[in-house]
């Protein structure tokens, strides 16, 4: 079950919003567990009792951390909490990727192949976990308050409007708002004019550009028209289908009185690789920043360990994304850029390239990135780049031409009009009379619930990570 399905919108959504505004305040957090717990369920049964373990075991990591007497068991009810969470991440989510590097490295030493086993990942759990290890390192740092009650932390954890994709959000910042959050109709409605536009940004854009991008990375040997409209056609592909998904969240937190943070603000306007971090999937920029960068010494112990700090945060940032050596790559393309603009300093003044190069330079860079980002392997995104370069020639070749479809090209361009001058369209929507926001809204959704029912199922990108 997907928010981008006839049985959620229709069946699962009204159902559960029902029960939950009939739930006493009390309560409220048991209706949210269950609901959650039936919704991820749907998907897998068994797989509830791994989200209730790791909720489980971070729960009373922090509560003993936070209680401890002295600094040693503090630290080692924090390490066992955390290398508990990581050890269930690693397994479901690694295990594969280095046993087939072990079987590799056995036939090049003339050794037999390996039995790799297949290992479901199950969808979530790498934001489970960060949110799980987040909760820990806060309560025990004081930085937040632990848990009032144990139902309001596996709520959670298992909240179902983020738990699948994202926001990656964190205790503290919800820890008042599970215990005097407010429910009014204006909120009810905010949340669903948000949710309204992520469907439509799933179902319109980002599902009509997806054909299109697919079949340009499944070329042999593209040209340089078809790798690059691949490549940019799965970058508007990916804004707008993690976007998408976001925006939904935020409007069904919204529904239930969260507000959750933003996770896009524009980021295809950036004007240097800084700056589209600080726009593109904000909450993890955030947690990375906050449990991996400045533990590591952040920019505190030196410029030469400042820059390898921004490598290695990426790097391990594109390995959280998958187990493959393509997300490495990306992660280490984009701390490359890091480290290089602040070595410049980007970070304290204007961007490295010109004003009139930086943006045009600045998303060159990302969507090269993406490239590799969504190859399947290595030498897949050599093929594009290949492409990219004219290696193979540059027009559309006759057998791509006729499979092109109208509303491909049509909804590529308004996704790219809309990446760059969404800040402006926002500003004129924001001034727009309610009635005619409300309108609006209820004309997108009837449109956006035709697409979806007219598409075949089509999960949303970020399910895989």
């Amino acid at each position: 079950m997907i928010f981008s399905s006839s049985i959620f919108i229709f069946g699962f959504l009204p159902l559960f919003l029902i029960v939950y505004y009939c739930t006493p305040k009390q309560g409220k957090s048991w209706a949210i567990l269950l609901g959650s717990y039936a919704f991820y369920g749907w998907w897998r049964v068994d797989y509830l009792v791994l989200i209730f373990g790791i909720s489980l075991l971070s729960y009373f990591a922090a509560q003993i951390a936070y209680n401890a007497k002295t600094e040693v068991k503090k630290k080692w009810a924090v390490r066992i909490g955390v290398t508990f969470d990581l050890i269930v991440l690693g397994y479901f989510k690694y295990t594969m990727f280095f046993m087939s590097g072990l079987s590799d490295l056995s036939l090049a030493l003339g050794g037999g192949s390996m039995s790799i086993p297949a290992i479901i990942l199950p969808i979530g759990i790498s934001f489970h976990t960060f949110q799980s290890i987040s909760y820990i390192i806060d309560v025990s740092r004081e930085d937040a308050p632990p848990a009032r009650r144990l139902v309001d932390f596996l709520a959670f954890g298992s909240l179902f409007p983020q738990l699948i994709a994202g926001p990656v959000l964190r205790y503290k910042d919800l820890a008042d708002q599970f215990e005097t959050r407010t429910h009014t109709v204006e909120k009810f409605t905010q949340g669903i004019v948000r949710f309204t536009q992520g469907l439509a940004m799933k179902c319109l854009i980002a599902d009509n550009v997806a054909p299109l991008a697919d079949r340009m990375f499944n070329l042999s040997a593209p040209t340089g028209a078809e790798a690059w409209l691949g490549a940019v056609a799965y970058s508007i592909q990916l804004l707008f289908d993690f976007a998408g998904y976001s925006a939904m969240a935020i409007g069904l937190g919204l529904m239930i009185g969260f507000k959750f943070i933003e996770n896009f603000n524009a980021p295809y306007v950036s004007l240097s690789i800084t700056e589209f971090w600080r726009r593109w999937h904000i909450s993890l920029s955030h947690w990375l920043r906050d449990y991996l960068y400045v533990p590591l010494g952040g920019n505190r112990k030196g410029k030469v360990r400042t820059y390898i700090n921004l490598m290695l945060t990426m790097v391990l940032g594109g390995f959280w994304h998958g187990a493959n050596w393509t997300f490495l790559v990306w992660g280490a393309w984009h701390g490359l850029w890091l480290a290089i603009e602040r070595m410049l300093g980007v970070k304290t003044g204007a961007p490295m390239w010109p004003r009139f190069l930086a943006w045009p330079m600045t998303a060159l860079i990302v969507i090269l990135g993406w490239v590799v980002f969504r190859a399947a392997t290595i030498e897949d995104a050599l093929t594009m780049y290949s492409g990219m370069i004219g290696l193979n020639g540059w027009a559309v070749s006759l057998d791509q031409v006729w499979q092109i479809q109208p509303t491909e090209i049509c909804m590529l361009l308004i996704g790219g009009m809309i990446s760059v001058w969404g800040p402006a369209i926002k500003s004129i929507m924001h001034n727009t009379p309610q009635s005619l926001r409300l309108g609006s809204t209820a004309a997108l959704f009837a449109i956006a619930t035709s697409s979806m029912f007219a598409q075949s199922y089509s999960p949303f990108l970020y399910f895989q990570f």
